[in-house]
């Protein structure tokens, strides 16, 4: 039994905070708090001085007062195969796609390229105090092998598939309607419930899957219910047209996964801006996810996320938040919230910190179904936990001097912090970024 006791300003969510502070049934903060955490669980979570007394003397202590512990953050939306797209100068999705992005992802079939990003990968995760992540890998059977023997290596909780696209794209990035559906199944069968393992089926987009093969990704979709699926969605007006073009029988792009089996509450779909009302009902009625990449949708000028009008549909749609490396900017998701509120600001819809937080945790657990197992500190929770420094760099030390509360310490990492202020990060209750 391994067990070590965390001392520290504890918060954790247990349901999203819509009034602000009025919300405060909605999550718990303590002063100075303990996490037991055992064999990589939360055995619990009290004030620290009843859980020392209670545990005796001889439990190992590891003191991170004056910081905050918060559950670790989690990213429902993010490539794998796109570290070194990030900052590619494009004017739209498309043009970026083809200059770029198609051009990264051609290297995963090199012998060695995988298995060197996916170590980089994971180590700019967990400096940014991201421990569990929506990846898209690449077309490549050897991406996804990489992508989960390194987070198996890890036991970090992943969710992860291989892209299928069998056209619209470089030869070097095609497979075919029976190769992504072969290809799929024996990840599947090797890494689905592998550990913390997670497979997602993955059609990139309609663009860059025929129906043959959105068929067969629906055939896996009924074939394993319980996997999740993800792909994009609106996210620009050119895009658009192209699927209009591409499946001119359907209602709208929406209706094309509709039609195919893949909506549902384990999908994600990615961007989700310019849609109708009728998608709009489409996706809430399907209980599917849309997630707003903010930093993305900024950098390729695609458009602003409205979650009012998803949020005032009936009934509501669920939402998540994602940096979208590497169309998004930054592995950061508190670099993320902060985008996010201004989206939001700019179209008059007020975000309170409290609701950032809780979507960068339990609400994005929750969108991925799997809160249950991670995204708050409660007792039974898998262990992923992340220390926050409000104070780490000269001028957010000089702006805490003036903060009085929770709330506006919140707003101060959101708005000014990055990996800096990521002090320490918890996977399975064993310390990850300092042994990096």
């Amino acid at each position: 039994m391994t067990e070590v006791l965390l001392r520290g300003r504890l918060l954790t969510f247990h349901d999203e905070p819509m009034g602000g502070e009025a919300s405060a049934d909605a999550f718990t903060y303590i002063e100075d708090g303990g996490l037991l955490l055992r064999d990589g669980m939360i055995a619990a979570m009290d004030e620290f001085s009843a859980l020392r007394a209670g545990e005796g003397r001889n439990l190992e202590v590891i003191d991170h007062r004056p910081h905050l512990i918060m559950p670790g953050f989690i990213d429902t939306h993010i490539h794998f195969p796109q570290m070194q797209v990030v900052g590619s100068y494009a004017g739209a999705l498309l043009e970026w796609l083809n200059k770029y992005t198609f051009v990264e992802e051609q290297k995963f079939s090199n012998q060695g390229h995988p298995e060197r990003i996916a170590s980089a990968f994971f180590d700019e995760l967990i400096r940014h105090g991201t421990t569990t992540a929506a990846a898209y890998c690449s077309v490549h059977k050897a991406s996804v092998q990489a992508f989960f023997a390194e987070s198996h290596r890890r036991n970090t909780r992943m969710v992860a598939g291989k892209v299928m696209m069998d056209r619209n794209a470089p030869p070097g990035l095609l497979d075919t309607a029976q190769s992504g559906y072969d290809d799929s199944a024996a990840l599947i069968a090797e890494w689905h419930g592998k550990g913390r393992q997670h497979y997602a089926i993955t059609p990139r987009f309609a663009p860059t899957s025929t129906p043959e093969q959105l068929e067969m990704s629906g055939a896996l979709a009924s074939e394993h219910p319980d996997l999740h699926i993800q792909t994009h969605l609106c996210e620009n007006t050119a895009e658009i047209a192209f699927v209009a073009e591409l499946f001119p029988w359907s209602r709208d792009y929406t209706h094309v996964y509709e039609h195919y089996g893949l909506l549902g509450p384990k999908t994600l779909l990615g961007h989700c801006i310019h849609l109708t009302d009728a998608e709009i009902r489409a996706i809430a009625e399907s209980r599917s996810v849309a997630v707003f990449c903010p930093t993305s949708n900024l950098f390729i000028g695609s458009g602003l996320f409205d979650l009012a009008r998803l949020r005032a549909s009936e009934p509501s749609v669920r939402n998540a938040i994602a940096t979208d490396i590497g169309g998004g900017t930054s592995y950061s998701m508190l670099r993320t919230l902060d985008e996010g509120y201004k989206i939001l600001n700019i179209q008059g819809q007020r975000y309170h910190p409290l609701r950032s937080f809780y979507q960068a945790t339990l609400g994005n657990a929750r969108a991925l179904s799997l809160e249950d197992l991670i995204g708050s500190l409660k007792v039974g929770a898998e262990a992923d936990c992340i220390v926050l420094d409000a104070g780490a760099t000269p001028a957010m030390r000089l702006r805490m001097e003036t903060v009085e509360t929770l709330v506006e310490e919140l707003f101060l990492l959101q708005t000014m912090g990055d990996d800096r202020s990521i002090v320490e990060v918890y996977v399975a209750g064993r310390p990850a970024k300092s042994t990096l």
